[in-house]
């Protein structure tokens, strides 16, 4: 599944592509990918431009200049690209067109079909219940240590499966999970309440620099994912635990291992990332 720094890339790289582009059809063969149906999207942003592209955590908001906004979450597999003639023949996984007044289309791609796309007024995206829900950015200014770290206090579930909630900071998925622990020498089974305060700051300082690191290389492409463009990431390239196991850590040398954390793979070194069995705080 694409990750904060996949899904920035993706931003990043699809913007100039459809920027100011007038929309005169939507079409799909596989309904469900839109929320609010097909009717709807027709109806309501048929003749709209796309002024611009924002991100919040793992979703993509497309701002149109009819005041409507297109959440477009892209699950597993989905991803976006730009043709410039209508007429290039589409992929058997293309499930969503939408048409330009010029002549080229942006097409979704989708080989599970799990992704999803919901129309909304711009400005009323909190009406969206995991939008809603979603814990700050992970940047210097919105990401705060002290909320970071009341918010772990709530939780004796394991530290990985934290990360994992969206809730408590947006964006970070399974593999950048497993690169922050490893980075921060925290084991990922570690109950998220019998953290220390040195410990959360080094987890806090790492998750950001991680991410933004991750987004320079743009995003890791350890399975399908590639931007806009049809570029892979580099960031796989510079992952010390994730998809390693069996490989000795660059830290220290041991073997890295592989188990299961709320039903997620996870990748850890067992020198570097030992269990500590604290008590709960009274």
């Amino acid at each position: 599944m694409p990750e904060l720094p996949e899904v920035e890339t993706v931003r990043r790289s699809l913007l100039p592509l459809v920027k100011n582009k007038v929309i005169t059809a939507i079409n799909t063969n596989w309904e469900k990918i839109l929320i609010n149906g097909l009717a709807t999207f027709q109806k309501e942003i048929v003749g709209s431009e796309i002024t611009t592209i924002d991100r919040r955590g793992k979703y993509l908001l497309m701002r149109l200049s009819n005041g409507e906004t297109i959440i477009s979450h892209l699950r597993m597999e989905g991803r976006y690209y730009v043709v410039k003639d209508a007429n290039t023949p589409f992929d058997k996984h293309d499930h969503v067109t939408f048409t330009f007044q010029d002549g080229s289309q942006l097409r979704y791609r989708d080989l599970r079909k799990f992704g999803r796309m919901r129309l909304i007024k711009t400005g009323q995206e909190d009406q969206v219940t995991a939008l809603a829900k979603l814990g700050p950015e992970p940047t210097p200014s919105t990401f705060d240590e002290t909320e970071f770290a009341r918010r772990l206090k709530r939780h004796h579930k394991p530290i990985k499966s934290v990360l994992l909630d969206q809730t408590v900071v947006a964006g970070v998925g399974n593999i950048y999970a497993d690169e922050v622990l490893w980075l921060s020498q925290l084991n990922p089974l570690q109950p998220a309440d019998t953290l220390k305060s040195k410990e959360i700051k080094t987890l806090h300082d790492a998750i950001i620099q991680e991410l933004n690191a991750a987004i320079a290389a743009g995003g890791t492409s350890a399975h399908t994912y590639v931007d806009a463009e049809g570029n892979r990431g580099s960031f796989q390239n510079a992952l010390h635990v994730y998809d390693r196991e069996g490989t000795p850590c660059d830290r220290c040398g041991t073997t890295i291992v592989k188990i299961k954390v709320g039903q997620r793979g996870t990748h850890y070194c067992p020198h570097c990332q030992p269990l500590h069995q604290r008590r709960r705080p009274a």
